[in-house]
């Protein structure tokens, strides 16, 4: 009796958080630290008593920052009840007061202290100046932020929500706090001004008139002028989302279903596109097929062809997009692909049924979550997409091009931009409310925790030959756009001088030897390492969060859910301009002030690129028989080593999706980044395009060349990590 007793009432994973709040307010710097926390330089300057870095304990006993000692009660209040047992009603009526009670005040106190003071004349009125200022919030603040939300957590699921289970309620917590944090906020801050007037007031009427302004829903095309930009993302998007779905399927249908001998291959092809900067793959389509490009110039020659300007407009961002996404929508359909279970399609087989029957009423039904999430992302990447119409657009004008140039050009009209950043969103929760309703609530389990040794059919031959056809076809395409871009890189100047040189690679990255060690003497060395450091925080981060997204959004039902869901696509619905401008405004005053730092760009890629993680994640589960975990369950085990040793170990290609994705646009992003970088932080997106406005496209070209090379060998080193699932004995396709 006296153990069970003690079981009650000791709660580590409660005095875990106490013990994180405590160490953020007593220890740790409570604002942020110029030189970057992980510098330590702080600990040899001053540290724990010059002002800059002293924790909040520190500042209040130098009678400083005393706004601040309201929370050091919120946090000594879960002390009271350490000793009593979750069942007790006092113990989470605590925890939920101590942890609401401190998020608010934080919250208050950050929004209502600014860098002169109060930020509202009203407060200013009740209680006068205040005579003091407050910086952006460190480590000291996010660990007591952390500490007052997750100790609310437990008392939420100490009161039985979703059956009491910590890990589940936590989770939904901490992703609702940092979308909320890092995805509404500052985009919620960007729409606001589509209703700021000239003199800084708030009108519906101003909003309305750029809403249905004639450039945005104009159809001057059906009578031989230009249509608005609204009708022509929409046109692309939809050819984008339907080709890059049907490339994908093709692609893993070669890979997993084939006896195809170049399977190996034509699966490296796909992956190349992807690791590319966008304006890369413009360049070399306009190399090949513009006024003198190689193709063009070729037909002009032998068949008297007069060259033309085809490429620049919708042929010309097509293609490129097609290019760019595929890669996107095959990483997600070679898991579902994989996923389906031949069992079933031994079954059909055994009831007479021919191979194309049974592709086509087994294997392609059950394959619907991967197809609705590929067309989905290829349509959200597709209007999200600034590089490739920035390009290859012309007078061929899309919503992302136009945020732009309403940000950065003469007219700077942030509630344009506002404006069509919202049909934008728009087009693209429609697309999501359509891919929910094409799915409906029907059912797609193929793995359950049954045993079973059956190996995939090949694909019929009516099937195999147009799919493998399709397949070569495209990928022989992208081997010879990446030969080009090859080529670039090891001539004078690609297109007027073709000698052969490796004086770009040099002037990039070259490296000499000194009496103090290597001299890392190459232009683009700074960048290119700040890329990858950013690049291999972020990638990981982003996994975590999309697959964790994936199993609350798959596995549990909870109120908000369908919100909770929408949130988690938001900041891939908006083009990454909209995101650069709007983390600008949001984080660049106190309480979060983030601009010019290295965390800025990492917290940019986690939640831009989450999506991706959460919809590879979705698609995956979806074929996991629930009864995994209910057995798991009923085995001892909680939610979160359920979710560790059973879901994840079946989810390796949704793992290898989210972690490629997210490390590749990491290194590859453009319209985000353009606003994010500083001198200190400096992209290799950046660095490019700077070599590009310069007219230096061959070392615009080695640089990427050399980003392609190191991203394939991120990729494959990847794969051997994460490694494949394996279900049942599936050694061998079977004839």
């Amino acid at each position: 009796m006296i153990k069970i007793s003690l079981e009650q009432t000791i709660h580590p994973v409660l005095i875990l958080w106490i013990l994180v709040g405590w160490i953020g307010f007593f220890f740790l710097p409570w604002y942020g630290i110029e030189d970057g926390f992980f510098s330590f330089e702080w600990l040899l300057d001053g540290y724990p008593f010059e002002p800059d870095y002293a924790p909040a304990i520190f500042l209040l006993a130098r009678g400083e920052k005393l706004w601040l000692a309201p929370l050091l009660s919120f946090l000594i209040l879960p002390l009271f009840i350490l000793k009593k047992r979750k069942t007790d009603p006092a113990f989470s009526k605590l925890l939920i007061l101590s942890g609401s009670l401190g998020l608010s005040y934080l919250f208050a106190q950050g929004f209502g202290i600014g860098i002169r003071g109060f930020n509202y004349s009203w407060i200013n009125q009740i209680f006068g100046d205040l005579g003091d200022r407050q910086y952006g919030m460190g480590y000291g603040g996010l660990l007591l932020a952390s500490a007052f939300l997750f100790t609310m957590s437990q008392g939420v699921a100490a009161r039985g929500a979703i059956n009491g289970d910590i890990f589940v309620v936590s989770a939904i917590s901490g992703v609702v706090a940092i979308v909320g944090t890092f995805v509404f906020f500052p985009i919620a801050k960007m729409l606001l001004a589509a209703f700021i007037t000239q003199d800084q007031g708030y009108s519906i009427t101003v909003f309305a008139s750029k809403l249905f302004d004639d450039r945005l829903w104009g159809l001057g095309c059906l009578w031989g002028h230009r249509c608005g930009v609204a009708w022509n993302s929409l046109m692309l998007a939809v050819l984008v989302g339907l080709i890059t779905t049907v490339l994908g399927l093709a692609f893993a249908l070669v890979v997993t279903r084939s006896g195809f001998k170049y399977k190996r291959s034509l699966r490296a092809l796909t992956v190349l596109p992807i690791v590319t900067p966008p304006f890369v793959i413009g360049l070399a389509l306009i190399l090949l097929f513009g006024l003198s490009g190689s193709v063009t110039v070729f037909f002009s020659e032998v068949f008297g062809v007069a060259p033309t300007r085809w490429l620049y407009g919708l042929p010309g961002v097509l293609i490129a997009q097609v290019l760019a996404f595929t890669p996107i929508a095959f990483l997600v359909l070679i898991g579902v692909v994989e996923g389906v279970s031949p069992s079933m399609e031994e079954a059909a087989q055994t009831l007479r049924a021919s191979k194309w029957q049974v592709f086509k009423t087994v294997s392609l039904p059950l394959m619907r979550p991967g197809l609705a999430n590929a067309f989905l992302l290829g349509f959200i990447e597709s209007m999200a997409d600034f590089g490739n119409p920035m390009v290859l657009g012309g007078n061929f004008d899309v919503l992302s091009t136009e945020i732009f140039f309403a940000i950065v050009g003469a007219q700077y009209d942030q509630g344009r931009a506002a404006v069509l950043a919202i049909v934008l969103l728009f087009f693209t929760l429609s697309a999501f409310y359509a891919q929910r309703r094409w799915l409906g609530k029907k059912s797609y389990t193929t793995v359950s925790g049954k045993g079973e040794s059956g190996v995939h059919p090949l694909m019929p031959k009516a099937l195999s030959l147009p799919v493998i056809c399709i397949a070569s076809l495209w990928a022989t395409f992208s081997a010879v756009i990446y030969a080009m871009i090859l080529y670039g890189s090891f001539v004078e100047l690609w297109g007027v001088r073709n000698t052969l040189t490796f004086k770009h690679y040099i002037t990039a990255f070259s490296v000499r030897m000194s009496e103090n060690g290597i001299r890392w003497t190459g232009a683009a060395w700074d960048s290119f390492s700040t890329t990858l450091q950013i690049a291999a925080t972020a990638a990981p981060l982003t996994a975590i969060v999309g697959l964790i997204t994936a199993y609350l959004l798959t596995r549990q039902n909870f109120a908000g859910k369908n919100s909770f869901e929408f949130g988690t696509m938001l900041s891939f619905a908006i083009p990454g301009t909209v995101i650069g401008v709007s983390y600008i405004l949001a984080f660049n005053v106190p309480p979060i002030e983030i601009t010019g730092t290295g965390i800025i760009l990492v917290v940019s890629f986690i939640f831009r690129n989450m999506p991706v993680g959460v919809r590879a994640g979705i698609a995956s589960m979806s074929q996991l028989d629930k009864s995994l975990d209910e057995s798991s369950l009923t085995l001892g085990a909680n939610s979160w080593q359920t979710f560790v040793k059973i879901i994840l170990p079946l989810m390796k290609p949704a793992i290898l999706a989210a972690l490629v994705y997210s490390f590749v646009r990491a290194m590859t992003a453009i319209s985000a980044v353009i606003f994010l970088v500083s001198a200190e932080y400096d992209m290799a997106t950046s660095y490019i395009i700077g070599r590009v406005e310069n007219n230096d496209y061959g070392l615009a070209i080695a640089y990427s060349t050399a980003l392609i090379l190191v991203m394939l060998s991120v990729i494959g080193l990847l794969q051997l990590v994460v490694g494949k699932t394996k279900i049942g004995r599936r050694t061998e396709l079977r004839t």
